[in-house]
């Protein structure tokens, strides 16, 4: 009998001291913030060199941080870049590939690693998954949505159905059915058009709210946040006071302009608006408002931190700060997204403030990938990421990879990006080589140069392997059914609810038709 006690008291002991271990992990995990932006070209915040846009907020992050100048996404469309943040894996193994697509619920995510391990996760915004509550890890979506079906099933939306408001500029811009017949004023400024709606119900400004409130809610250890902002996305529809705030006529044109488009772009890409039609004052206005959202978003980056130094987890807190592709602006004549894997498109802010001001003050120019975030959010939180992620942890600086990937839409495109060099191969139509050091705007297409086919065709064997086939096609998954979140807020692909919203936003656009 004194033996089972003994052996009782130890196995006691044990327990005890395991509870107790894993009591001082639960304390030590570090918080987790992710700020999301969508369509944020990189050199468009003041840290990026910029000397006309003012972000004071994501500035004093990367003086905090660590700020990476080549740091790239791996396919520049909203859901398959987001889908390859979550998993670390690149499009053609995840195989999200456009914008109505399933993440695979066989897939392991970061949310789902830290959930297990004790995490509270949640996210905030837009998040444009396939179906809109997807379970991807967070135990809660508060969803803020604007493209596809996503906008008749999430909060906002009902929101603003709940308080008789319509976001008559974004409707006309995202929905067909309502594009077809814009005002003319819609057309003349490429979108670019202050919002019809009151502050507190602008996206921006309902999405930091809700991002604010749940920050308040924190423990001092053990939460991730993803906050997904829809801004700075066309249309370029600030609130007044801040479309206000910047001169068109006195920023400088971003690098990469072109008086003229080139050929081969328009034949690539003919605009979601006209690249043609692209004139220096359109541009100029789109650029004030694109600034403008950006600087709002740049506010509520302060409001977050704020709250985090309130509180005293600021310290213990990763924040990161990207987006899911960048933007033209300009960039070849270009405005919006599309068209061929430039660098304009493909390149995406990318901050990160590591905990106790580790690495503060650092300048990254290594090629970085957005699949890295995955792997290093779960080694700073002291996990193992899964053997299903591609990409590297970025707090190890002794990784260094000798190319950076990407595809187009659906594969049509990919590219391999070396430190000098750059490939975008096409399966239709003539693909493009880039000598960077001597073209960093990616306007002397070298690919028939017979000086750089030994460059191209390394290249060329890097896209072979890294794919794994010579074919450049992709096979988009999508599953309507997969499992969502078990949360009241959480609407059903097939329970009825898009009839009624959708009714209720087609007559209030009737009724606001002679209006706009």
């Amino acid at each position: 009998m004194k033996c089972k006690f003994i052996e009782k008291g130890i196995l006691l002991a044990l327990a005890v001291a395991m509870f107790g271990c894993q009591l001082e992990q639960e304390q030590n995990q570090p918080n987790i913030l992710i700020i999301h932006a969508d369509q944020h070209r990189m050199d468009c915040i003041g840290a990026y060199n910029n000397k006309n846009v003012k972000t004071p907020n994501i500035d004093k992050l990367a003086e905090e941080g660590v700020i990476y100048h080549n740091s790239y996404c791996p396919l520049p469309v909203c859901t398959p870049s987001r889908y390859s943040l979550l998993s670390g894996m690149y499009v053609h193994e995840h195989k999200g590939w456009t914008n109505h697509s399933t993440l695979n619920p066989n897939i392991e995510t970061f949310p789902e690693v830290l959930q297990s391990a004790g995490y509270k996760t949640k996210a905030i915004g837009k998040m444009h998954f396939a179906p809109t509550y997807l379970d991807v890890g967070f135990e809660e979506m508060i969803l803020s949505e604007q493209d596809g079906p996503g906008r008749w099933d999430d909060d906002y939306h009902r929101d603003l159905m709940k308080n008789d408001l319509v976001d008559v500029i974004d409707l006309i811009d995202q929905r067909q059915e309502y594009r077809k017949n814009a005002p003319d004023e819609y057309w003349e400024s490429f979108g670019t058009i202050t919002t019809n709606l009151p502050d507190d119900f602008y996206s921006t400004n309902w999405i930091a709210n809700h991002a604010v409130e749940a920050l308040r809610k924190w423990d001092q250890s053990g939460n991730i946040l993803m906050v997904g902002f829809i801004k700075p996305h066309h249309p370029f529809d600030p609130p007044k006071k801040w479309a206000e705030m910047y001169d068109p006529d006195k920023l400088e044109l971003l690098p990469g302009w072109t008086e003229k488009p080139i050929s081969q772009d328009i034949r690539q890409n003919p605009g979601y608006f006209s690249n043609t039609d692209l004139h220096e004052s359109i541009l100029r206005k789109s650029m004030a408002y694109y600034y403008a959202s950006i600087t709002q978003i740049d506010y509520e980056v302060g409001r977050m931190i704020k709250i985090l130094k309130d509180k005293g987890i600021y310290d213990n807190t990763i924040i990161i700060y990207t987006s899911d592709h960048g933007e033209h602006l300009g960039y070849h004549h270009q405005i919006l997204k599309g068209g061929h894997l430039y660098e304009s498109i493909m390149k995406v802010p990318l901050i990160i403030k590591y905990p106790s001001s580790q690495y503060a003050g650092t300048e990254n120019r290594k090629l970085v990938s957005n699949i890295d975030l995955a792997p290093t959010i779960l080694h700073m939180a002291g996990l193992e990421p899964p053997k299903s992620m591609s990409g590297y942890n970025l707090s190890n600086d002794s990784i260094c990879r000798e190319y950076i990937f990407g595809h187009a839409w659906l594969g049509d495109q990919a590219m391999a990006r070396s430190k000098r060099y750059k490939l975008i191969r096409k399966r239709n139509g003539e693909s493009l080589f880039f000598d960077l050091e001597s073209d960093p705007l990616e306007m002397n297409n070298l690919y028939n140069d017979t000086n750089y086919q030994d460059e191209m065709r390394s290249h060329l064997q890097a896209i072979v392997s890294w794919q794994e086939t010579d074919s450049l096609f992709g096979e988009n998954y999508l599953d309507e059914y997969a499992p969502i979140i078990n949360q009241p807020n959480a609407t059903k692909y097939d329970d009825g609810h898009r009839d009624i919203i959708t009714e209720y936003f087609r007559r209030k656009m009737t009724e606001r038709r002679p209006q706009y």
